[in-house]
């Protein structure tokens, strides 16, 4: 019986879509259900955590803040955060890293992000520093 509520008030949402959203440099799209009414964020979000509950690789992470969804129909224009995903009249979409250029400007402005640069500056001598600490002669 509560299955049965849960049906009705479904319905009351509006239009659903099936999107498709192509990531780029993975083997496929990601395919889910959102409402017509639901803002771009909210699905580069829910796009986000599918990706990552599935295992797709290469691993993107999962802050929305340094993504794009672009509408192949409309340009090349990427799509508002705001907008919401019906007013693009589509439901095949990509979804991009913004540019490191933009990425880097903001991460210059935090403290955390200046002491994480601070050191050898390759995380590639790192690692061969870690290992060698790690290796003990009997």
């Amino acid at each position: 019986m509560l299955l049965y509520k849960q049906k009705k008030n479904q319905g009351a949402k509006g239009n659903r879509l099936l999107i498709s959203i192509n990531v780029l440099g993975s083997a496929g799209p990601i395919r889910f259900v959102v409402g017509e009414e639901e803002l771009v964020a909210a699905v580069i979000d829910t796009a986000l955590k599918c990706y990552a509950r599935e295992g797709r690789l290469p691993v993107l992470g999962s802050d929305l803040n340094y993504f794009l969804l672009y509408c192949p129909t409309s340009g090349s224009d990427a799509l508002s955060p705001w907008d919401m995903i019906g007013s693009a009249g589509a439901r095949n979409f990509l979804l991009c890293k913004k540019p490191k250029t933009d990425v880097m400007a903001d991460d210059r402005s935090s403290p955390a992000a200046a002491i994480s640069r601070k050191g050898s500056g390759s995380w590639k001598s790192w690692i061969n520093k870690s290992f060698s600490l790690k290796v003990s002669s009997h």
